[in-house]
């Protein structure tokens, strides 16, 4: 038996009062920092782990990673949740898992959000996204301002063939929806070094229950969606080369009938950006093609990478305005280097040029963001 716990904090340096909803953010990035662009420490992890044999148990506040629930660790502080996992592999080859996730702490990175189709098909919530950074609560009152079960979730992930791996995750959110993620990867390699890559997603989702807010402003019914992902790649030697499409379904109802949602951090998507995350939203078309180069046969850590991703959305999408134009961009870089003269330190540089990200009847919103982050473990 185990017990773990953790404490996560992020520090700003000569701040000045600014919250949100009474002055601008300026002079600071909010997805750094507490809902009142405050410093803040809180007690993030505190569980207990219990194996017994091919059978492990882990009950408390965690960090979970899967396909539509995760720790979307962008900033300075990721997601976390308060769950009972229970995982087995008695099974040959295979991980079986049930869990039942009550709480959800939101990660700095969802104040770029102020609710909405925007944030609840990236990552976050429909109805605040802002003032619960660190905060337990409810997942259905994250998600969508209403107290609900929580949600449960079972699992099973095989790889018992040779560069095939297999995973499909059911999460049950009571009186919100039912997802179902499905995935298959597989790589092989030839004598010359050459090793191809393939894989497919399929994300399903349905509204189960009162579903929350029918009768609210908030509007979150008749959820009704698949999103469908490819992507094809290749290694060679210390370069990665790949391309990946999705389609997101829509209705009649395309605001936010008909996009996949997904409120607790979960982003599986082949084709997200690194900030750009449309292909989720209803009817929405979108490629990506991303290359990497591993520089160590050069006797230096590093690796660079460049992407580019293009969004076709449905004038419905409920984000941009249906008069205006409906195709969004996205291109960007990323250079890690651990340098060998400090062991545990990495050094980052990231950056992200978005293009039409929202079209109004007044204009687009585009930027250019430029991102130096340096971890060090210890």
């Amino acid at each position: 038996m185990n017990l773990g716990a953790a404490f996560y904090t992020s520090n700003g340096l000569f701040l000045k009062s600014k919250k949100v909803g009474t002055a601008d953010n300026t002079e600071v990035d909010p997805t750094l920092l507490g809902k009142d662009n405050e410093s803040l420490t809180y007690l993030g992890e505190a569980y207990l782990q219990y194996k017994n044999g091919n059978t492990t148990f882990k009950g408390g506040r965690q960090k979970l990673d899967t396909p539509m629930a995760g720790s979307d660790d962008a900033r300075m502080l990721p997601n976390l949740f308060e769950a009972y996992v229970l995982s087995n592999t008695d099974v040959k080859d295979t991980t079986l898992i049930a869990a039942h996730v009550t709480k959800f702490a939101q990660g700095s990175f969802g104040r770029v959000y102020n609710g909405g189709v925007l944030s609840v098909t990236s990552g976050y919530s429909l109805v605040d996204s802002k003032t619960h950074v660190g905060e337990f609560v409810d997942m259905g009152t994250y998600a969508i301002g209403e107290n609900t079960g929580g949600v449960s979730v079972a699992a099973a992930i095989y790889s018992g063939v040779p560069g095939l791996k297999l995973q499909l995750w059911d999460y049950y959110a009571q009186d919100i929806l039912n997802a179902v993620y499905a995935e298959a990867n597989y790589g092989w390699s030839y004598a010359s070094g050459v090793a191809p890559y393939v894989g497919v997603q399929w994300i399903n989702e349905r509204d189960i229950g009162s579903n929350g807010v029918a009768n609210s402003t908030n509007k979150l019914a008749n959820i009704d969606s698949d999103f469908i992902g490819a992507k094809v790649g290749v290694k060679v030697a210390n370069f990665d080369l790949s391309v990946a499409a999705s389609h997101n379904t829509k209705n009649s109802d395309a605001a936010i009938n008909g996009g996949t949602i997904s409120p607790w951090g979960g982003m599986p998507a082949y084709t997200q950006g690194m900030v750009t995350r449309h292909q989720f939203m209803a009817g929405t078309d979108t490629w990506k093609a991303a290359a990497s180069y591993d520089w160590k046969d050069y006797g230096v850590n590093l690796n660079t990478g460049v992407y580019y991703v293009e969004y076709d959305m449905d004038p419905l999408n409920g984000y941009s305005n249906a008069a205006a134009s409906d195709e969004s961009s996205e291109s960007g870089f990323d250079i890690i280097y651990n340098p060998q003269a400090v062991k545990n330190l990495q050094l980052r540089l990231r950056a992200n040029y978005a293009r039409d990200f929202q079209e109004t009847t007044a204009g687009d919103v585009s930027w250019d963001e430029y991102r130096v982050i340096a971890n060090y473990n210890f």
